[in-house]
C-alpha cells in the first residue's frame, strides 16, 4: 500500500521496443546495453531483464556487475571505467566481466596477474574527449604488450563520443574529427571495435563497428530533436506523477513558497503538489516549468520545496480538484523539456528520484 501520492511508473515494454529501436539503428552490430547507475535510476535488475535480448551490458563498476550476476544474468558485462583496485581482478575473472582499459596502472595489474583464463578487454583510446584513454600513440605500445604477455587477452578497441548530441557545426565537427581520429588509429587491427553512444547510433550510425553502446537511449530520454525522436519512435520508459493536495485563491501581490520570490500579478488559483527535491523533483526547476494536471499544461509557481511545488491553475480552476492527477514528466510531457527549465540534463532527472518514491512495473 502507497499512502504518499508520488509515484515513478516504469512502462516494462517501452524497455524493449526501445532496445529494438537500437537494433534497427545499427543492424549489423552488437549491442551492449547500458544499465549502469542503477538502470539509470529505473532499477538495474528490471531494466535488465527487459533488455536481456541485448548482447551485454555496461556498467560502471564491479558491484554493479556482480549484483547482476548475482541475479543470474550470464550476459557479458563491460565494466566501463575499468578497475578501480588491483584486488577486483580475481574477482573480475572469476565473474568472467569484460574489463575495460584506460591508463598504464590498469595496463600493469593486468600484466602482472597470471591467470590460465582468456580475458575480454577494452583498450580505450582518447580521441580528443581527454576524460579516459590512451593517446593514440600510446595504442601501439598498449596492444603490443598484451599480445606479448603469457595471458591470453581478447582485445576491443573503443572510444567515447564527447558532443555527438549536438547539432552546431564545432560540435559536428569536432564529432567527425573524433570518428576519423578512431578509425585511423584502429583500422590496422582486427579487433572488435566500439565508438557510438546513444546520440551517436542516431546521427552517426554508419560508424557503428562490431559493437554499439546504448544508454539513455533505451530509456526513452536524451531525445535529440522532436524530428529525430519521432523518427526513431523511441518511447518514455519513466512516467513520475503525483496529485493535487490542496488548492486555495491568493489575489494580486501575495507570494508563494519559500524567500516570497513569486508575487501573483492577478488573483491567482494555486494547486499544492505532492512531489519535491526530497523525492528527485529538480530544485533548481524555474518558475514557468511545465506540469501537467488533469491533463492541462500549467506552470510552476514558487520554489521547489522538499515535499511540494506549486503551480498556477488560474484558467483550469472548474477543472482541477484534489485528488487531480499531476503529471511531472512522461509520455505527453518530456523529461528533456523539464530538465531545460532546470537548467540540467535528462540523465540527472532519471538518476535522482529517491528511494520513498515507488517505482511501480506497468506490464
Amino acid at each position: 500500500m502507497f499512502y504518499r501520492p508520488a509515484k515513478a511508473y516504469i512502462n516494462l515494454p517501452a524497455l524493449r521496443h526501445n532496445l529494438n529501436v537500437a537494433k534497427k539503428l545499427a543492424p549489423n552490430s552488437k549491442v551492449l546495453a547500458v544499465v549502469k547507475a542503477n538502470g539509470y535510476g529505473h532499477g538495474i535488475c528490471r531494466v535488465a531483464q527487459q533488455l536481456s535480448s541485448a548482447d551485454g551490458f555496461g556498467v560502471a563498476s564491479i558491484d554493479e556487475a556482480l549484483y547482476l550476476r548475482q541475479k543470474g544474468f550470464l550476459h557479458r558485462i563491460l565494466l566501463l571505467e575499468g578497475l578501480f583496485s588491483e584486488t577486483e581482478i580475481p574477482l573480475a575473472i572469476q565473474n568472467r566481466l569484460d574489463l575495460v582499459i584506460h591508463s598504464e596502472h590498469q595496463l600493469l595489474w593486468l600484466l602482472n596477474f597470471q591467470t590460465s583464463l582468456v580475458i575480454n578487454v577494452w583498450v580505450k583510446i582518447d580521441t580528443g574527449m581527454h576524460r579516459l584513454g590512451f593517446s593514440t600513440e600510446e595504442v601501439t605500445g598498449v596492444v603490443k604488450r598484451l599480445e606479448q604477455n603469457p595471458n591470453s587477452f581478447n582485445i576491443h578497441l573503443m572510444s567515447h563520443l564527447a558532443s555527438a548530441d549536438e547539432s552546431i557545426s564545432t560540435a559536428v565537427e569536432f564529432t567527425q574529427k573524433q570518428i576519423r581520429c578512431f578509425d585511423k588509429t584502429s583500422e590496422k587491427y582486427n579487433f572488435s571495435r566500439s565508438l557510438v553512444n546513444s546520440a551517436g547510433l542516431q546521427v552517426y550510425g554508419q560508424f557503428s563497428y562490431e559493437w554499439v553502446r546504448p544508454g539513455i537511449l533505451l530509456y526513452g530520454a536524451g531525445r535529440l530533436s522532436e524530428s529525430e525522436y519521432d523518427s526513431h519512435q523511441l518511447k518514455p520508459v519513466m512516467r513520475l506523477e503525483s496529485e493535487v493536495i490542496s488548492l486555495k485563491w491568493i489575489q494580486a501581490g501575495e507570494c508563494v513558497g519559500y524567500g516570497n520570490s513569486w508575487q501573483a500579478q492577478r488573483e491567482t488559483y494555486v494547486a499544492v503538489i505532492a512531489i519535491g527535491y526530497g523525492d528527485g523533483y529538480p530544485r533548481h526547476a524555474q518558475v514557468g516549468t511545465p506540469v501537467l494536471v488533469n491533463g492541462k499544461r500549467v506552470s510552476l509557481i514558487g520554489r521547489v520545496s522538499m515535499d511540494m511545488i506549486t503551480v498556477d491553475i488560474t484558467e483550469y480552476c472548474d477543472q482541477i480538484h484534489i485528488g487531480s492527477l499531476a503529471t511531472l514528466w512522461g509520455d505527453d510531457l518530456p523529461i528533456e523539456e523539464v530538465a531545460k527549465w532546470s537548467n540540467t540534463i535528462s540523465y540527472e532527472l532519471l538518476c535522482g528520484i529517491t528511494t520513498r518514491v515507488p517505482m511501480i512495473e506497468v506490464q
